[in-house]
Protein backbone atom coordinates (compact mmCIF):
# COMPACT_ATOMS: atom_id res chain seq x y z
CA UNK A 1 0.00 0.00 0.00
CA UNK A 2 1.19 3.50 -0.78
CA UNK A 3 2.57 5.39 2.21
CA UNK A 4 1.02 8.69 3.19
CA UNK A 5 1.87 11.52 5.54
CA UNK A 6 0.57 14.98 6.37
CA UNK A 7 2.55 16.58 3.54
CA UNK A 8 0.92 14.25 0.99
CA UNK A 9 -2.51 15.07 2.44
CA UNK A 10 -1.75 18.81 2.31
CA UNK A 11 -0.67 18.48 -1.32
CA UNK A 12 -3.84 16.55 -2.18
CA UNK A 13 -5.99 19.18 -0.42
CA UNK A 14 -4.18 21.97 -2.25
CA UNK A 15 -4.79 20.25 -5.59
CA UNK A 16 -8.49 20.01 -4.69
CA UNK A 17 -8.46 23.76 -3.93
CA UNK A 18 -9.04 23.63 -0.19
CA UNK A 19 -6.99 23.68 2.96
CA UNK A 20 -7.46 22.61 6.57
CA UNK A 21 -5.94 23.45 9.92
CA UNK A 22 -3.08 21.34 11.31
CA UNK A 23 -5.49 19.80 13.84
CA UNK A 24 -7.76 18.71 11.00
CA UNK A 25 -4.84 17.12 9.16
CA UNK A 26 -3.90 15.22 12.33
CA UNK A 27 -7.51 13.98 12.61
CA UNK A 28 -7.46 12.99 8.93
CA UNK A 29 -4.22 11.05 9.47
CA UNK A 30 -5.81 9.11 12.34
CA UNK A 31 -8.80 8.33 10.09
CA UNK A 32 -6.43 7.10 7.37
CA UNK A 33 -4.73 4.87 9.96
CA UNK A 34 -8.09 3.27 10.84
CA UNK A 35 -9.03 2.76 7.19
CA UNK A 36 -5.59 1.31 6.39
CA UNK A 37 -5.84 -1.19 9.26
CA UNK A 38 -9.33 -2.22 8.12
CA UNK A 39 -8.10 -2.72 4.55
CA UNK A 40 -5.19 -4.86 5.81
CA UNK A 41 -7.58 -7.06 7.82
CA UNK A 42 -9.82 -7.51 4.78
CA UNK A 43 -6.81 -8.22 2.55
CA UNK A 44 -5.54 -10.93 4.90
CA UNK A 45 -8.79 -12.91 4.61
CA UNK A 46 -7.97 -16.14 2.77
CA UNK A 47 -11.30 -16.30 0.91
CA UNK A 48 -11.38 -12.65 -0.22
CA UNK A 49 -10.86 -13.51 -3.90
CA UNK A 50 -14.02 -15.65 -3.87
CA UNK A 51 -16.26 -12.63 -3.29
CA UNK A 52 -17.67 -10.36 -5.97
CA UNK A 53 -16.69 -6.68 -5.44
CA UNK A 54 -19.52 -4.42 -4.31
CA UNK A 55 -20.07 -0.87 -5.50
CA UNK A 56 -23.03 -0.32 -3.17
CA UNK A 57 -23.90 -2.41 -0.10
CA UNK A 58 -27.66 -2.59 -0.67
CA UNK A 59 -29.86 -4.02 -3.41
CA UNK A 60 -31.87 -1.19 -4.97
CA UNK A 61 -34.66 -1.30 -7.47
CA UNK A 62 -36.05 1.69 -9.28
CA UNK A 63 -39.63 0.57 -9.82
CA UNK A 64 -40.97 3.98 -8.82
CA UNK A 65 -40.02 5.74 -12.07
CA UNK A 66 -42.87 6.85 -14.30
CA UNK A 67 -43.36 5.62 -17.83
CA UNK A 68 -41.73 7.81 -20.44
CA UNK A 69 -44.55 9.28 -22.48
CA UNK A 70 -43.50 11.06 -25.66
CA UNK A 71 -44.79 14.59 -26.05
CA UNK A 72 -44.07 17.76 -27.93
CA UNK A 73 -41.25 19.98 -26.66
CA UNK A 74 -41.85 23.46 -25.26
CA UNK A 75 -41.59 26.37 -27.63
CA UNK A 76 -38.75 28.82 -27.01
CA UNK A 77 -41.22 31.39 -25.70
CA UNK A 78 -42.74 28.90 -23.23
CA UNK A 79 -39.30 27.80 -22.02
CA UNK A 80 -38.15 31.41 -21.48
CA UNK A 81 -41.42 32.65 -20.01
CA UNK A 82 -40.36 32.41 -16.34
CA UNK A 83 -36.66 33.23 -16.79
CA UNK A 84 -35.65 36.48 -15.09
CA UNK A 85 -32.60 37.11 -17.28
CA UNK A 86 -32.69 36.42 -21.02
CA UNK A 87 -30.20 37.20 -23.78
CA UNK A 88 -30.36 36.23 -27.45
CA UNK A 89 -33.23 33.78 -26.99
CA UNK A 90 -31.44 31.95 -24.17
CA UNK A 91 -31.44 32.05 -20.39
CA UNK A 92 -28.60 34.24 -19.16
CA UNK A 93 -26.72 32.77 -16.19
CA UNK A 94 -23.99 34.29 -14.04
CA UNK A 95 -20.41 33.30 -14.78
CA UNK A 96 -19.42 30.37 -12.53
CA UNK A 97 -15.83 29.68 -13.66
CA UNK A 98 -13.13 32.27 -13.31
Amino acid sequence: MKEYNIEILKDAAHRLLFDMSNEEYITLMSEFDIITKQMQIIGEHSEIDNFKPMTFPFECTTSFLREDIPGSPLSREEALRNANHKAGGQIKLPKVVQ
